[in-house]
C-alpha cells in the first residue's frame, strides 16, 4: 500500500510533535513535513504536493482559513483545532475532516480513513473563501485580505482597501493605486466586512466609506460616488438609499 503523504501544519512544537508520534504508530503514513507558519505551509504544500494536510487554524501571521485561500491542491485537509460551532458546520461541509484538541489516536485513525476514501477520487479543491466566510462567527469581521499572485503573498490591511469590484466569481480588490484579483464571490466578502465601513453601493462594487468624497447625478435616475483618487463608482438606486441612511440625506 503507497503510504499517504501528509503535512503537519501548527505554530506550537509540543502540538507537531505529538501528531508526529500519533502518525508513526499508525501504518501506511509518512509526514514528509513540518511547518511552524502560515507562509512557510503555502510554499512548502505547493512544492510538495501531500496527499492530506492536518492544518491548525489558529496561527500568527497567517491563519489556517488564510492558508487556505492560498493554496490550489487537490490534497485531503484535517483541520487540527480548538476552533468553535461556528467553524465546525463549515469543517463538516468542506473538510474532510478535523480534529478538535485534545483527540485521541484513535480519533486520528478514522480521519485517517476518509483520507484513505479520498485517495485515487480526489474531491475538487475547497472553495476557501467561502468556507472562510462561513466559518467565521458574524460579529467578526475580516482586519485583512490576502491574495496570492503567482509566488507572492500580498496582505491588504482592511484600511487600505479603497473598494470591491465583481469580475464573475472573482473579486478585484483596489488598494493604494493597486488592482488585487482574487477568487471569491462580492456577496461572499460583503458578509465579512463591517457594514458601518463598506457598503454595497451597487451589485458589482463594495466601497469604504472613507473613500466617498461625493455623490454626483449620473442620469436622471442614477448616481455615481466620487471617490478622493477621482475614482466614479455606479451606485445604484438601493446603495443610495443605504448612503444615505449612513451618511446623511448630504449624498
Amino acid at each position: 500500500m503507497t503510504p499517504i503523504r501528509a503535512v503537519i501544519v501548527d505554530d506550537e512544537d509540543l502540538a507537531r510533535q505529538l501528531l508526529r508520534e500519533y502518525l508513526e504508530e499508525a501504518a501506511g503514513v509518512d509526514v514528509i513535513a513540518e511547518c511552524a507558519n502560515g507562509f512557510e505551509a503555502v510554499k512548502t504544500i505547493g512544492e510538495l504536493k501531500p496527499d492530506v494536510v492536518f492544518l491548525d487554524v489558529q496561527m500568527p501571521k497567517l491563519d489556517g482559513f488564510e492558508v487556505l485561500e492560498l493554496i490550489d491542491t487537490p490534497a485531503a485537509i484535517i483541520f487540527v483545532t480548538a476552533y468553535d460551532q461556528y467553524a465546525m458546520r463549515a469543517f463538516d461541509a468542506s473538510a474532510v475532516d478535523y480534529l478538535l484538541k485534545p483527540f485521541s489516536v484513535d480519533r486520528l485513525h478514522k480521519a485517517l480513513e476518509k483520507v484513505r476514501g479520498r485517495l485515487g477520487n480526489p474531491a475538487p479543491p475547497i472553495a476557501a473563501a467561502e468556507l472562510s466566510a462561513a466559518a467565521r462567527p458574524p460579529e467578526r469581521k475580516l482586519e485583512r485580505v490576502v491574495v496570492k499572485d503567482g509566488t507572492k503573498v500580498h496582505i491588504i490591511p482592511i484600511d487600505r482597501l479603497d473598494y470591491v469590484e465583481a469580475q464573475d466569481d472573482y473579486i478585484a480588490l483596489r488598494s493604494e493605486k493597486k488592482n488585487y484579483l482574487k477568487q471569491q464571490t462580492i456577496s461572499s466578502i460583503e458578509t465579512q466586512l463591517d457594514p458601518k465601513k463598506f457598503v454595497r453601493i451597487h451589485r458589482s462594487y463594495i466601497v469604504n466609506l472613507e473613500r466617498i468624497a461625493r455623490i454626483e447625478p449620473y442620469t436622471r435616475d442614477s448616481r455615481v460616488a466620487v471617490l478622493s483618487d477621482g475614482t466614479q463608482l455606479p451606485v445604484s438606486r438601493s446603495g443610495h438609499a443605504k448612503l444615505k441612511s449612513l451618511l446623511g440625506e448630504t449624498v
